[in-house]
């Protein structure tokens, strides 16, 4: 069974790319506008992993990762933000937080795939 990745992400451009790159390697993906309907989506759901924007509308990544955290069924999924933001106290707050990895937009599809393989087990 191949494994469940969630995007939340803002710009449509960038959930498009990351579906892609994520469908062309055999995940399976569910699609977030942003942290407030990833939030939403993950009720009753299953996922192995999720990769997140920093800013986004309604709920950013911060906050995110701290309310998927703080469900038992996800506390040890990795979380991996990927955002344009690449200053160290950032991603400092990212890491404390909860996030496992952190990729800087723009981003090339083989980076983003040799990241989750290394963090999906």
């Amino acid at each position: 069974m191949s494994k469940v990745i969630m995007t939340a992400d803002d710009s449509t451009s960038i959930r498009q790319m990351v579906n892609f790159t994520l469908k062309q390697a055999g995940y399976e993906v569910i699609e977030a506008v942003d942290g407030q309907d990833a939030v939403n989506k993950l009720a009753g759901t299953s996922i192995d992993m999720l990769i997140t924007d920093l800013n986004m509308p309604n709920m950013d990544g911060f906050e995110l990762i701290t309310q998927v955290r703080a469900m038992p069924q996800f506390k040890f999924i990795p979380i991996i933000m990927l955002t344009t933001e690449s200053q160290a106290d950032m991603k400092q707050k990212g890491k404390a937080a909860g996030a496992t990895g952190w990729i800087v937009k723009p981003f090339k599809p083989e980076q983003l795939l040799a990241v989750i393989k290394k963090v999906l087990r």
